[in-house]
Order: structure tokens, then sequence, then C-alpha cells
């Protein structure tokens, strides 16, 4: 029995040292060094990532305290205040009312066919209340996203981080770009809004004034 503890303890200690491995490996492929990039052109690449943060489809959950999510169904183009009278409550995921799970299951198929709800690898959830996006000016993201106090305390390394493990659990930020046929998606690619981090990273998260 004690030999089983200990493989098991070495097999889960090699997977975690295995992943963290990954995750520096696209931490490097990733990030560019501080200061390669002109401030100019990290102003240029953050209006682009303004482009995808502001956009329906990564706004609509990054919504205030009020824990309203806000909706923009296959066929329109602007969100509205979710429908169903849906309320992601304190827990913000709606343990109080209904669980966001009850409709957006955790899945890694496509998004298809819409109108069925949207999924993700990983659980549903509104966005942390510090995270708020939506209603914001691009300025005001900006300014939250290079605030480790507002973005889960991550620098910019920590942001390129953020999204390839997201990337890897099949979560909310790549499947906005493959949120099925009919609905709106931001502009790029996700990995093109991963190179625009990379770049407004190295540029030293310059913010419009």
């Amino acid at each position: 029995m004690k030999n089983a503890l200990i493989a098991l303890a070495f097999v889960a200690s090699s997977i975690a040292a295995l992943t963290g491995f990954v995750v520096a490996k696209d931490q490097v492929k990733d990030a560019l060094p501080p200061g390669s990039v002109s401030r100019a052109k990290g102003l240029e690449a953050w209006k682009r990532i303004e482009a995808v943060v502001t956009h329906p489809r990564c706004a609509n959950c990054h919504v205030d305290a009020r824990a309203i999510p806000m909706w923009t169904p296959a066929g329109e183009s602007k969100p509205r205040v979710h429908g169903m009278n849906i309320h992601g409550g304190e827990s913000r995921i709606g343990a109080e009312t209904i669980h966001c799970s009850t409709c957006h299951m955790t899945s890694t198929l496509p998004n298809d066919p819409a109108p069925a709800p949207l999924r993700a690898g990983i659980d549903w959830q509104l966005a942390p209340v510090a995270f708020i996006w939506f209603g914001k000016s691009g300025a005001e993201i900006c300014a939250q996203l290079k605030d480790p106090k507002r973005n889960g305390g991550r620098d910019a390394v920590g942001l390129l981080e953020h999204l390839r493990h997201d990337a890897a659990l099949n979560g909310f930020i790549p499947r906005g770009w493959a949120p099925g046929a009919g609905r709106t998606t931001p502009p790029g690619t996700f990995e093109s809004h991963v190179k625009d981090m990379a770049l407004w990273g190295a540029a030293g998260q310059p913010c419009p004034n």
C-alpha cells in the first residue's frame, strides 16, 4: 500500500512538473524581451486588443456586482440583458438562483448548432467583479489589465500564461473565436490576440490617454 502511494505521488509530481515545463516553454515562445517594442507599436497592438476585449463575445460576462450577464444571441450583433431573467448572484455562477451550468455545459464539443447555449471546457461563470469590462472605455480596460490588483496578480508574462492556460483547458478565451454558426466573433484570431498581448507587454503595457 505504501509503495502504491509513493508511486502515485511520483506520478502526480511528474505530471505537475511536466505541466510547469509546458507553461514555461509557452512563456518563452510567446513573450518578447521587455523594451524590444516601441511605445507606438505597443499602442497599435493595444488598439487591436481593445477591439477584442470590448467585443460582446468577450465582454458580456465581465459585468458589475449586479451579476446580470449580457447576451448576444445568434443572428444579433449588439448585447442585451440575458434572457429568462438570469442572475449570476454573489457566487457569479448562479448558485443562488439558477446555475449557469443548467444550460451552459462544460464541454469541449463544438458550439453547434446555434441557438444551443454556448459551451466551454471549463465551468461557466461570470468574471470576478474586479474584472469589469462591459460598458468600460478602452483606456479604462487597459489600465485595469495592467494593474495586478485588478487582473488576478499577473504581470505582462503572467497575462500570456493566462491565455495559454485557458486555451489548454479549451476555456472561454479561445472559444470566443469559435462560438458556433450565426454568432459574431471578435476581430482576428486567438493566436493574433496572443501576439498582440506579447507586443503590448514588451512595450511596457502602454495605455491611451
